[in-house]
């Protein structure tokens, strides 16, 4: 019985998004975003295969488009929040038509998280009166007080989560994208939360339990941290600062 209660437990746990692919047939040819490289190429498909996936790139790779259309796909407001919030924002209102979405276990709860429209989202709910993130307003919060207690918030429940995240180092100190890894792994070692982040950030990104996927170079692939062009920048700046400012900073031409 104990066996058969485990086994069953596992089934359900996450991820519970297992895949994402585009559907041909309702692209809009032409017409942003199906002109990014990553949605041109003959096939896309992502199959999600832990808990946490990053998704990296450089700006423009389609990162934040494609966490975006995932979102509205799987009943978020395009502004963030969860599935209850309706905060309105623009952005593209065709590819999360194109999308097919591979659920194991399709989640009640969950967030989409996006850095830009955090202030809408935390007056929203301050406006509505929500007192759920302690005794003081989001907006009374510095930005990453808010960030970190609103996630925290949401996994306080024992139902099983989804996490959508664009850039949550955008307000967050290295100290606190250091303790967003430990609430990473809180999520991780739960078994009822599934993420899925946006990000640049080499503090993020160290976290080992996670599968990086790479936008860049027109097709989705997996990549290891230390290959990623966020790893090797910052490496290489931080082991020699001196020698990027010199070419960074060349006076040469105003002497």
């Amino acid at each position: 019985m104990v066996d058969a209660a485990n086994r069953r437990q596992a089934a359900l746990a996450a991820p519970f998004l297992r895949s994402v692919e585009l559907i041909r047939e309702h692209i809009v040819a032409g017409e942003f975003p199906y002109t990014l490289p990553i949605f041109a190429a003959s096939h896309f498909r992502i199959d999600f295969t832990l808990p946490i996936t990053f998704f990296v790139g450089e700006n423009g790779s389609g990162k934040s488009t494609l966490l975006e259309a995932i979102a509205v796909q799987s009943g978020f407001s395009r502004g963030g929040g969860a599935r209850d919030h309706r905060i309105a924002a623009p952005g593209d209102e065709t590819l999360h038509r194109a999308l097919r979405l591979g659920w194991k276990l399709k989640v009640g709860a969950g967030v989409f998280f996006r850095a830009e429209s955090f202030f809408n989202l935390a007056s929203y709910l301050d406006a509505v009166g929500s007192r759920r993130y302690g005794d003081r307003d989001l907006n009374q919060m510095s930005h990453g007080e808010a960030f970190l207690g609103f996630f925290k918030h949401r996994f306080e429940t024992d139902e099983r989560t989804i996490f959508l995240l664009d850039e949550p180092e955008a307000a967050l100190s290295p100290t606190r994208q250091m303790a967003f890894l430990t609430l990473l792994h809180q999520w991780h070692r739960s078994g009822r939360a599934q993420a899925i982040i946006a990000t640049h950030s080499p503090v993020i990104l160290a976290y080992p339990h996670a599968t990086i996927l790479s936008l860049d170079g027109g097709e989705v692939h997996e990549i290891a941290y230390q290959a990623t062009e966020h790893y090797r920048t910052y490496r290489a700046f931080l082991a020699d600062p001196e020698r990027y400012l010199r070419h960074l900073l060349d006076d040469s031409e105003d002497a």
